[in-house]
């Protein structure tokens, strides 16, 4: 089960949501990972908590909590990330969530160069698995937003 809470003025489309959170638990065997809760915060927000818990003084994307199973998201953040990529908000934040729940699951790049790699095909499994509907509508994002069609 999804909990939210969005304390940003960005809006969320919490059906998207738990279908990402969804088709995660299926890829990842099928074992429910409980109630998640999902918190977006604005920058200075998530500065804050990357400052006090990981000692880094700089707003980020996504924070998990492992033993809270709490993932922080700052859209701002996701945006300018999706922006700098080339990617739309969506699909970016979609990439985001799946990061955040393979850290709830125990998964850490930051251990070895193999725990990365372990996590990128993960992402990538749990993306191709998403509804085909919810695929084709971002990759048409994805191709209005690389032909210039669409700015955000």
């Amino acid at each position: 089960m999804v909990s939210l809470a969005n304390l940003t003025n960005y809006r969320i489309d919490e059906d998207f949501l738990k279908n990402t959170v969804n088709k995660a638990e299926t890829v990842l065997g099928g074992k429910s990972l409980g109630e998640i809760s999902l918190v977006f915060v604005n920058e200075n927000k998530i500065k804050e908590i990357n400052r006090h818990y990981r000692r880094k003084n700089e707003a980020t994307d996504v924070l998990s909590f492992e033993g809270l199973n709490e993932i922080f998201i700052c859209p701002a953040a996701v945006k300018k990330q999706a922006k700098k990529l080339k990617n739309p908000f969506r699909s970016e934040l979609m990439r985001v969530l799946i990061h955040g729940i393979l850290h709830l699951k125990g998964y850490r790049q930051e251990k070895s160069k193999k725990e990365a790699e372990i996590m990128e095909r993960l992402e990538e499994k749990i993306l191709q698995s998403i509804n085909p509907f919810d695929k084709l509508r971002i990759d048409a994002e994805r191709s209005r937003s690389i032909n210039g069609r669409k700015k955000g």
